[in-house]
């Protein structure tokens, strides 16, 4: 049975800053497990806290796991590898003194810090991507930090392709799984960006199978895509504008791509990541309403 969890983004903890009040992480960790959720992620560094006795009371006495953290790279740049890796073993030490081995350095891009690719999140086209040396230095950078990762620490390492980053359409992230070792580097896969980024969940669940180390319940609000490329929103315009709107409101199909993560013998974590913004209702309702709709299909 999969088990759900829910992010500090959902209250507003964004790596962006798109206007949102972030409550603290008391309120946060409060609601996360009032709601009915099993676990979460850590969140921007020092959000939560960063001594790992306290981070360890503070979920555990709410019942909650530490499944995982968000680490931003811009990987085409090698110069960023070093620090990378930095970030990802002083995060990965953390959650392992907490957690074990069950949390994931989630790897992503430094998404939103390309213009182009900011501009035109949902209309990404081949002439926007890196170059083959480009993707040799993105993927080389990838490797490095999973390594090191897995090396010092024993916890293993997941790619979150995600929008106005540069694996964010179906033929990057074809791309970018080619040019790594699949026992190294898993995928985490976020059914919302892939829609966005002009996929289907479906296939690429079908598709990735067994790389899929973790998964992200976001939906797609079909109309909202389509006001977006009419007029060419970018992609923090497209946020706000609930392109991410509440499980069950989009076009995703959650019962189908359950019933596909049961078929494969998926063993992992579901972790609802909402964006909530500013006029979008309270972080704490929208969170249970999300952990209702997810109970509706029978999780």
């Amino acid at each position: 049975m999969i088990r759900i969890a829910n992010a500090p983004c959902s209250w507003g903890a964004l790596e962006f800053d798109l206007g949102a009040e972030e409550p603290d992480y008391i309120q946060v960790l409060n609601e996360i497990a009032e709601t009915g959720y099993d676990g979460t992620e850590l969140g921007d560094w020092g959000f939560l806290p960063t001594n790992s006795d306290e981070l360890s009371n503070e979920l555990h006495n709410r019942g909650l796991k530490l499944l995982g953290a968000f680490v931003p790279v811009p990987f085409k740049n090698r110069e960023a590898h070093q620090t990378g890796m930095e970030d990802a073993l002083r995060i990965a030490r953390l959650m392992a003194a907490v957690e074990g081995d069950l949390p994931f350095i989630i790897l992503a891009d430094e998404n939103g810090s390309v213009p182009e690719r900011t501009q035109n999140a949902g209309r990404v086209t081949p002439e926007m991507g890196l170059s083959e040396e480009q993707w040799e230095i993105f993927a080389e950078g990838v490797t490095r930090v999973s390594e090191a990762v897995k090396r010092e620490t024993g916890l293993r390492t997941a790619y979150h392709h995600h929008c106005a980053g540069y694996v964010e359409t179906p033929w990057e992230i074809e791309k970018l799984m080619s040019l790594t070792d699949p026992d190294l580097v898993g995928l985490v896969f976020d059914c919302g960006h892939y829609r966005f980024g002009g996929g289907d969940p479906l296939e690429g669940l079908r598709k990735y199978g067994k790389r899929i180390w973790h998964f992200h319940f976001k939906d797609h609000e079909p109309q909202v895509g389509k006001k977006s490329a009419e007029n060419k929103w970018d992609y923090f315009k497209s946020v706000s504008e609930g392109i991410f709107c509440e499980l069950g409101k989009g076009d995703v199909d959650f019962p189908a791509l359950l019933a596909e993560l049961e078929k494969m013998g998926f063993d992992g974590w579901g972790v609802v990541e909402q964006d909530v913004l500013p006029g979008m209702g309270k972080p704490k309702d929208s969170a249970r309403r999300n952990r209702e709709y997810i109970r509706s299909l029978g999780y």
